[in-house]
């Protein structure tokens, strides 16, 4: 594991109950990251999102996985992070997305997020997310930096 939770935090001004990564296992500064996110069944949305069949929200995955751009540019980039003492890495949109399978209670979720264009106040990432070997989403994602 290259970041746990706490060593996350560093990089995302995100906390509890929003805070969608839990560990960072590959990083390839300014190319990929590699994160985790186990979707726990005592997660609270789970309660009002279909009670009798509990899945992940969409709009959620596409958070976990630009939470998991955050952390690549902060993590690729640490010279403009200690210039500015901080800077936060805003969703812009999102292009292309595909939900192909739900994501349940108990499911470990693997986001897969690869820098496709870097400008200086803006970024491109093309993110997938997989529970074992099955994608579940994909979505191309447009942050701003600032």
């Amino acid at each position: 594991m290259i970041y746990n939770k706490e060593e996350i935090k560093k990089f995302l001004p995100h906390r509890e109950p929003f805070l969608f990564v839990d560990s960072v296992v590959e990083l390839e500064p300014e190319v990929r990251i590699l994160a985790v996110k186990s979707f726990g069944r005592e997660i609270d949305f789970f309660r009002g999102h279909f009670p009798a069949n509990p899945i992940v929200p969409g709009v959620i995955l596409l958070e976990a996985l630009a939470q998991a751009g955050g952390i690549l540019v902060a993590s690729s980039y640490p010279e403009r992070f200690k210039e500015k003492g901080s800077f936060k890495v805003y969703l812009m949109g999102v292009d292309n997305v595909k939900f192909r399978k739900p994501v349940v209670p108990g499911d470990k979720v693997n986001l897969d997020v690869k820098l496709l264009n870097n400008r200086l106040r803006g970024m491109k990432f093309k993110g997938e997310a997989y529970v074992g070997n099955k994608k579940v989403a994909e979505a191309e994602i447009l942050a701003a930096v600032v």
